[in-house]
C-alpha cells in the first residue's frame, strides 16, 4: 500500500529514466547488486520495475522514534527493507539466512555491495556478502547502478532535490562455476570484484580500493580526497584490473525504456 501511494509522487518528483529493464527476469530468484549513493536509491529501483523487491537495510532505519522515525521506518519497510545488524556476527548472518530464503522462494533479493553509501560517489570496494549469497543461492547476480542520487540527495540531506535520475541495469551474472565454494575466501573476493568491476562499468564511477566505511572514518579524521582514493596508491579497478573507458551514462536518446510502478 505504502508503494501504491508514494509511487507516483516519487516518480513525478525523479522522472525516473531505466536502461536494461528487460535483463532482470520476469521470474524467479536473482541478485540484484547496486551501487549505493543515496538512501533514495531503495526507493528509486523498484519504481523501474514490476517486480517487488526486497532489500537489506542499516537497522537504525527502523529504530527512530516520533512521527519522523515512524514514518522512514514505514517507508522502508513498503519497499521491502530487511533490517541488518551492522555490528555483524549472528545478526548479519541472519540477514543472510534471510536473503536466501527470499531468494529461494523465488524473489528479488537487492543488496548493496559496498556495505553503506559512498561518501563521495565514488565506488568503494565490495563486501563478499553478495558472493556467498549467489554461491549459496545459485541465483544470478544482475548488477545496478543509481545515477545521480547522490545530487538529488546528497549526504546530510533528507529532503531530496526533484530532478531527474536513472538507472542502468546490467546483463546476469553466472557463478554457477563456483559452486559448492562459498568458504573459500579467495573465490568469494574473487566474485565480489567482477561484480564491483561490472558496476564500476555500468556506472562510470571512479573506484577507490577500500571499504567505504573506512573511506568515511578518514574523512571524518580530516583527510582529504586525495588521501583516501587511488593516489594513495589503489588499483585502478577491482582486482587490480584496468578500469573500463566509460563515461556516466545519461538518459537514453529515445527517451528510454518506460518506467513502471
Amino acid at each position: 500500500m505504502k508503494r501504491i501511494l508514494a509511487g507516483p509522487l516519487l516518480r513525478g518528483m525523479f522522472r525516473p529514466w531505466v536502461r536494461g529493464a528487460s535483463n532482470v527476469p520476469a521470474e524467479g530468484g536473482a541478485i540484484l547488486a547496486s551501487n549505493h549513493l543515496a538512501v533514495i536509491d531503495s526507493f528509486v529501483l523498484p519504481l523501474v520495475l514490476s517486480r517487488k523487491i526486497r532489500f537489506i537495510g542499516k537497522s537504525e532505519y527502523f529504530t527512530g522514534t516520533g512521527v519522523k522515525g515512524r514514518l522512514k521506518a514505514g517507508f522502508f519497510r513498503g519497499v521491502g527493507t530487511i533490517p541488518v545488524d551492522r555490528g555483524g556476527g549472528k545478526a548479519s548472518e541472519a540477514a543472510l539466512r534471510t536473503g536466501l530464503e527470499v531468494l529461494r522462494s523465488g524473489n528479488l533479493f537487492g543488496i548493496y555491495p559496498e556495505g553503506t553509501r559512498s561518501p563521495d560517489g565514488r565506488l568503494y570496494r565490495g563486501k563478499t556478502g553478495v558472493a556467498r549469497l549467489a554461491l549459496e543461492s545459485g541465483a544470478p547476480v544482475i548488477p545496478v547502478a543509481m545515477i545521480g542520487t547522490d545530487v538529488a540527495q546528497p549526504i546530510g540531506q533528507v529532503i531530496p532535490r526533484p530532478i531527474q535520475i536513472g538507472v542502468v541495469i546490467g546483463e546476469p551474472l553466472d557463478f554457477s562455476r563456483y559452486k559448492g565454494m562459498e568458504n573459500d575466501r579467495f573465490i568469494l573476493r574473487s566474485v565480489t570484484d567482477e561484480i564491483m568491476y561490472a558496476l564500476m562499468s555500468l556506472s562510470g564511477q571512479e573506484y577507490v580500493d577500500m571499504y567505504a566505511a573506512t573511506a568515511k572514518a578518514r574523512i571524518a579524521a580530516g583527510h582529504g580526497p586525495d588521501e583516501v582514493g587511488p593516489g594513495a596508491g589503489g588499483p585502478a579497478a577491482p582486482g587490480g584490473r584496468r578500469a573500463p573507458d566509460v563515461q556516466v551514462p545519461g538518459p537514453p536518446s529515445d527517451a528510454g525504456e518506460p518506467s513502471v510502478g
